[in-house]
C-alpha cells in the first residue's frame, strides 16, 4: 500500500528527486557550497517545495483519467505548469530555476496518476501514459506555456525558427492553426533538450539516465551516483542551455570533458577529484554561461522518477 494518497505521494517522489539533484555537487551547477549571482541553492530549495501542489494537481489528474473521470486531453499539463511557475516565483528571488524540470515532471506526474502504483512500479505502462499525456496536449497548454515563458524570461531562448516566444502573434496563430504543445515542441526538438524528451517519450531520461543512475547506486553513495550520471548524460547530449547560450560548439567541447572525466572511472582519487573540480572551475569561469542547466533538469526528472519506482536514500 502507498503510505500517502496517491497523489501525494507522487508529488513527494518528484519533489525529493528536485531536492537531492541540487544537493549533489555537480560541476557547473548550483550547489549547497556554489551559486551564481541572484540564484543560491536556498532559491533552489524554495523551488523544490513550492512544486508541491501543482504536481499533486497533475497526478490527481491522471487518477481521474485512469477513473474514467476525465480525458488525457483535459489534464492541461500547460496551466498545471504556468501555476506550478507562479508559485515558484512567489516562494523565492532567485529568478528562473526549474523551469525545465517542471516541464519534464507534470507530465510525469500525470503519468504516474494514470498508473497503478500499489504493487510495484510498472516502467512500461508509465512510458505508454506518458506518451498519450504529451501527444494530447492542446493549443490552449501552448498558450499557457508561452505566457509563462514571457513572464521569467528565461535565458537563451531568443533565436528561435518559428512560433517566436516574445511575439503576440504566435500566440494569435497558436489558436487560429490548432498548434498544441507538442507540435511546439516537435519544432524545438532539434534544438532543446526538454522539448526532445517530450517528442521522444523520454529517452534521455528513461533509456539512458534511469538504468544507468540505478546501476550507480548499486555501487556507490547517492551523491557519487548522481554526479556519474549528471556526466554520462552529458556527454551523450550537449548542453542545450550552453548550445543557446554560447553555441553548439562549445557545448559539445564541454561533452567531451564529461566523457574524459567519466573514462578515469573513479572520481573519488586523488586524480578524479583534481580533473572534477578543474572542470566545476573551468564551467564556472564566464558566470553562469557554461551553466549545464538542462543537464540538471533532466537529472531531477531522472531523481524522481527512480524515487516512484522505489529508491530510497
Amino acid at each position: 500500500m502507498l503510505p500517502l494518497h496517491k497523489s501525494q505521494f507522487i508529488s513527494q517522489c518528484l519533489q525529493l528527486g528536485l531536492l537531492l539533484e541540487v544537493s549533489a555537487k555537480k560541476p557547473g551547477n548550483v550547489t549547497p557550497q556554489s551559486g551564481f549571482e541572484g540564484t543560491t541553492f536556498k532559491h533552489f530549495l524554495a523551488s523544490s517545495v513550492a512544486c508541491f501542489p501543482s504536481f499533486e494537481e497533475a497526478a490527481e489528474r491522471g487518477i481521474s483519467v485512469f477513473e474514467g473521470k476525465l480525458s488525457v486531453g483535459e489534464i492541461g499539463i500547460g496551466k498545471i505548469i504556468q501555476n506550478c511557475i507562479l508559485d515558484i516565483n512567489a516562494w523565492q528571488r532567485g529568478g528562473n530555476t526549474l523551469l525545465g524540470a517542471v516541464i519534464l515532471c507534470v507530465p510525469i506526474a500525470a503519468a504516474a496518476g494514470m498508473t497503478y502504483l500499489e504493487e510495484s512500479f510498472d516502467l512500461i505502462e508509465f512510458r505508454l501514459n506518458l506518451k498519450k499525456i504529451v501527444e494530447s496536449t492542446t493549443s490552449a497548454d501552448a498558450v499557457f506555456l508561452y505566457e509563462t515563458i514571457n513572464t521569467i524570461k528565461p535565458g537563451g531562448l531568443n533565436d528561435v525558427p518559428d512560433l517566436d516566444l516574445n511575439s503576440p502573434e504566435s500566440k494569435k496563430r497558436l489558436i487560429k492553426d490548432n498548434i498544441s504543445l507538442y507540435e511546439v515542441f516537435k519544432i524545438a526538438s532539434s534544438y532543446d533538450s526538454i522539448c526532445f524528451e517530450w517528442v521522444n517519450n523520454y529517452t534521455i531520461t528513461i533509456d539512458l539516465a534511469y538504468p544507468f543512475l540505478m546501476e550507480q547506486l548499486r555501487f556507490y553513495e547517492l551523491e557519487k551516483a548522481i554526479v556519474q550520471t549528471f556526466l554520462k548524460v552529458l556527454s551523450f547530449y550537449p548542453d542545450t542551455l550552453i548550445s543557446r547560450k554560447v553555441g553548439k560548439k562549445i557545448s559539445q567541447n564541454i561533452s567531451k570533458k564529461a566523457a574524459e572525466l567519466l573514462q578515469l572511472g573513479d572520481l573519488n582519487s586523488k586524480l578524479g577529484r583534481k580533473r572534477l573540480i578543474e572542470f566545476d572551475k573551468k564551467l564556472r569561469e564566464n558566470r553562469n554561461e557554461l551553466n549545464p542547466g538542462t543537464t540538471a533538469d533532466l537529472l531531477g526528472a531522472t531523481l524522481g522518477l527512480c524515487i516512484l519506482s522505489g529508491y530510497r536514500p
